[in-house]
């Protein structure tokens, strides 16, 4: 990323990787637009840009399914397939961009020198309001509970998100997404989620009508998850002592 020399980034150095994708359903477009907010936001000369980059490696992968977008598709790709059911054996042939992202992925974690602690993939949703998140089920409570704690976080810095909405499960049908396949495969210091956010409108908190989203509300909302990345390292002590007063990024 521009503006930094930051250590995480020189040859040998040890990485702590957050990875994000969205668009894997093309006509979910504002998940292309909260992707955008947190680029933006990411290779801003904003102070708590500079420190997130200082210390972590991020990784984008934009849109998972550019054929999809281009023709026009709602959910699948241009061989017809719906690519958030295939991550458990993408074909390079049928599904290239998710093979690529996968085998990236897998290189990543069995390298000793990476720490891969987040994937989040963003979606859209067509029938619920507000932000939420979808996270993973663990037999092991502690891990179940770590778990929790980035989307509480954001939560409290994004005023559109609700964590009443956000749910954790591992539903038979959603197997084959990217955040159950690699709930599974990652070990648990890792921490996978799918981001939705409305197609159409977010409730504020005692408010009694709706807000429509507009597209900088969805990159508010992507400045905003990015931002919480500093809580919580701050929380679990990577980012040490206090950052000089900031502007909000809402």
């Amino acid at each position: 990323l521009p503006f930094s020399t930051a250590a995480n980034l020189c040859p040998g150095a040890e990485q702590k990787v957050v990875f994000i994708t969205a668009r894997v359903h093309p006509g979910e477009t504002p998940s292309s637009f909260v992707c955008q907010g947190i680029i933006d936001f990411l290779v801003s000369h904003h102070p708590i840009a500079k420190v997130l980059r200082d210390h972590l490696v991020f990784k984008i992968a934009p849109m998972l399914n550019p054929d999809g977008v281009y023709l026009g598709n709602y959910r699948c790709s241009l061989m017809g397939f719906d690519l958030n059911r295939h991550w458990a054996n993408p074909s390079p042939w049928a599904h290239p961009t998710l093979h690529g992202v996968k085998e990236l992925i897998i290189d990543m974690y069995n390298n000793p020198k990476i720490n891969l602690e987040f994937y989040i993939d963003i979606h859209a949703h067509s029938t619920m309001m507000n932000g939420f998140m979808y996270g993973n089920i663990f037999e092991d409570e502690e891990r179940f509970q770590r778990q929790a704690v980035f989307p509480k976080l954001l939560c409290q810095n994004a005023e559109d998100f609700s964590y009443s909405s956000t749910s954790f499960n591992r539903d038979a049908v959603k197997a084959g997404t990217g955040r159950r396949f690699l709930g599974g495969l990652l070990n648990d210091t890792s921490y996978c989620y799918t981001l939705e956010v409305s197609f159409y409108s977010y409730i504020l908190g005692g408010a009694a009508s709706a807000v429509p989203y507009t597209e900088e509300a969805y990159m508010k909302l992507g400045r905003n998850v990015a931002r919480t990345f500093l809580d919580y390292y701050r929380l679990n002590s990577l980012v040490e002592g206090p950052l000089a007063p900031t502007p909000k990024t809402r």
